[in-house]
């Protein structure tokens, strides 16, 4: 570990002004940020029911600037801690709704951070419009942002596609809001915090974009659920949060979790997996010289060689190399992936031989 991260407070929740406490980090030392911030949601009076009954709003202090041009001032100077905070290689999340969002986004982008994504989180749940006015809000956005352009961020594709049944995942995210037992109450069975998130939508924050170990920062913390998360994915965290009433309940809530096994959490992307050349697949006997590959749907085929490059099987056109440079030129393609573009035969199966070369990294793996 290194004597930067050492000196960090993780694991802890440190109650006061959320600008204060970033700038008293060291400066580029947290992996990751995840942000909540006040929506400034201007609310117009109580809203009611249609049988009359009062709708439990976000109508605290803590929502309440005097103008725009306050939660402007408020939100630039936060957001410059926090990017004083976060490494040149991290990255940040912003949520909000459409009140906040894209003065959010525009100030991000006023600060020098770069936009990677919005995710759209679409409610499976969302609370009506109840006075028909309007259409009814079912969506959050959030804003993904690397600290520069040149920010070589983290991104674990992989296990996004893996959540996704094996599709690419796309920016928006169907999901529930936070209910039932997820549900902080105090004592008197109210909510303890008007906002609180499904963790739901911070697993995939944080495994999408934060590594096992990595510090994620969470400056407007509330009852914990940036906390809850990583504890339990094996992250390390640091809360700021101005209400002791909300980091009291943050406190009980992550006590209470226990963190995965090492081996249920990690799925490294395949980049980051050790590195296997195609002759390997040929030395361990997973695949005979003179084997022939096809790509899906059968309309190339290449002979493999001892030496571990590949032909083609056509009188005309004598191809031959890697497994990437020959399927590039199948395809008149300026690049392949040959690790999926290839297929061998397993009985009446046609696999890609990245099957293979997932069986060598499990042994790899286990040794």
């Amino acid at each position: 570990m290194s004597s930067q991260k050492s000196n960090l407070p993780t694991g802890s929740i440190i109650v006061g002004d959320c600008v204060e406490n970033m700038s008293a980090l060291p400066a580029e030392s947290v992996d990751c940020i995840f942000a909540d911030p006040p929506y400034n949601l201007q609310l117009g009076g109580d809203l009611h029911r249609p049988n009359n009954s009062k709708v439990d709003a976000v109508d605290n202090d803590w929502d309440q600037f005097e103008s725009l041009k306050a939660y402007d001032e408020f939100t630039r100077e936060w957001l410059m801690a926090a990017r004083a905070t976060l490494k040149p290689d991290g990255s940040i999340w912003v949520i909000g709704s459409y009140h906040n969002i894209f003065r959010l986004g525009y100030i991000l982008q006023d600060l020098g951070f770069w936009v990677l994504n919005d995710i759209i989180w679409r409610k499976s749940n969302p609370m009506p419009n109840f006075r028909g006015r309007r259409f009814t809000n079912a969506h959050e956005t959030m804003i993904w942002a690397s600290k520069s352009q040149k920010s070589k961020y983290y991104f674990n594709y992989d296990a996004m596609k893996s959540l996704n049944e094996d599709l690419q995942m796309r920016s928006d995210w169907y999901l529930p809001l936070c209910t039932g037992a997820e549900r902080l109450k105090d004592a008197d069975g109210k909510k303890a915090h008007p906002t609180q998130k499904p963790e739901s939508l911070l697993r995939r924050v944080i495994m999408a974009s934060t590594r096992k170990n990595d510090v994620i920062l969470d400056p407007f913390f509330g009852t914990g659920t940036t906390g809850a998360v990583a504890k339990k994915l094996g992250r390390s965290f640091i809360g700021l949060e101005r209400d002791e009433t909300y980091a009291e309940f943050a406190r009980t809530r992550i006590a209470a979790i226990d963190p995965l096994k090492d081996n249920l959490v990690e799925n490294k992307p395949k980049r980051e997996q050790p590195r296997v050349p195609f002759g390997n697949l040929i030395e361990r006997g997973l695949l005979e010289a003179g084997a022939v590959l096809t790509d899906s749907k059968k309309r190339h085929k290449a002979t493999v060689h001892a030496d571990g490059s590949i032909m083609v099987q056509n009188s005309i056109d004598k191809t031959r190399g890697s497994i990437h440079k020959v399927g590039a030129a199948v395809q008149d393609a300026p690049s392949c992936n040959g690790w999926t573009y290839w297929h061998y035969k397993d009985g009446a199966k046609s696999l890609p031989i990245d099957n293979l070369r997932s069986q060598i990294r499990a042994e790899m793996h286990n040794a």
